[in-house]
């Protein structure tokens, strides 16, 4: 099972020594700066540059023609959107991937720092979020839905590469030429799969949504980006897993399956469904 961010990763012998032509990882200390039981770490200093740099990217959104809402509505809901990745990306995880443990170590749940962060589960926080502070402020909620979607993916190209750093969330075994021999994974090279997910959920994904959101024909359908980024998401996240190795306590759910795979099935429905409902909207 891949070490969770915060915990101290013991190096076995077998992962100090490297096969003939395979990459080492580079073992970067997952703890930035640490002064006494304080420290500052990659894991938490990802979502903050997330939230921050997509924040101003929405700011920035809102010059162009016809906005859903005003700057000041985005620094506002900056506040909402950090309670609902945080609250919805933490009780995902605690509720889909680890209840047993959790429901033994009620306490644990409060460990934010140790890792444990489920993308689906924040996906649900956010779209609770953008639903609430848009009734409250009378805002339209799939323009601002719009706008947060395009956002999305910044965070996620600096969650997954903290992934990377706390080598985490590892790839299966593999011979190409990039293959890395991970701490806690054996001498086994595997893919460098938070590497996949980083240039594919996050850098990918941003350079199309950031195309098509200049694109008035594009922008002014309220909840086309949203479901294009839903689409977009769910099918990168079902290719990134099959080169990501499942979760140890999950396995495979059906043969070939993981649980990311499955989990983004009703986020692919509702990205589509979001695109047909724009379309009719001619």
């Amino acid at each position: 099972m891949p070490t969770p961010a915060g915990v101290e990763r013991p190096e076995s012998p077998e992962s100090r020594t490297l096969l003939p032509g395979v990459l080492s990882y580079p073992a970067i200390d997952p703890v930035l700066v640490q002064v006494g039981p304080f420290a500052i770490r990659w894991y938490a200093l990802a979502y903050v540059a997330g939230l921050l740099l997509g924040w101003r990217y929405i700011v920035a959104l809102t010059r162009l023609p016809d906005p859903p809402l005003e700057k000041r509505d985005v620094d506002d809901f900056i506040v909402w959107a950090t309670f609902g990745v945080v609250l919805g990306g933490r009780l995902g995880y605690v509720l889909i991937y680890r209840p047993d443990h959790y429901l033994a170590n009620p306490l644990d749940i409060l460990f934010i720092w140790e890792g444990g962060m489920s993308f689906h589960g924040g996906l649900v926080g956010v779209i609770l979020a953008v639903w609430w502070f848009s009734r409250r402020r009378a805002l339209d909620i799939l323009g601002v839905g719009d706008y947060v979607a395009c956002a999305a993916p910044v965070g996620l190209f600096f969650g997954r590469i903290a992934n990377f750093i706390n080598a985490e969330l590892i790839g299966r075994p593999s011979d190409v030429a990039w293959a890395m021999v991970f701490p806690g994974g054996g001498a086994v090279p595997r893919h460098p799969s938070q590497l996949y997910e980083a240039l594919l959920e996050g850098l990918l994904l941003f350079v199309v949504l950031a195309v098509l959101v200049r694109k008035d024909s594009i922008r002014l359908k309220r909840g086309t980006l949203f479901g294009i980024f839903l689409v977009g998401y769910s099918v990168v996240r079902a290719i990134a897993e099959l080169y990501r190795e499942p979760d140890a306590h999950i396995g495979f759910l059906v043969p070939g399956v993981t649980m990311g795979q499955l989990l983004s099935l009703p986020v692919f429905f509702l990205g589509i469904c979001l695109l047909a409902r724009a379309a009719k909207s001619d």
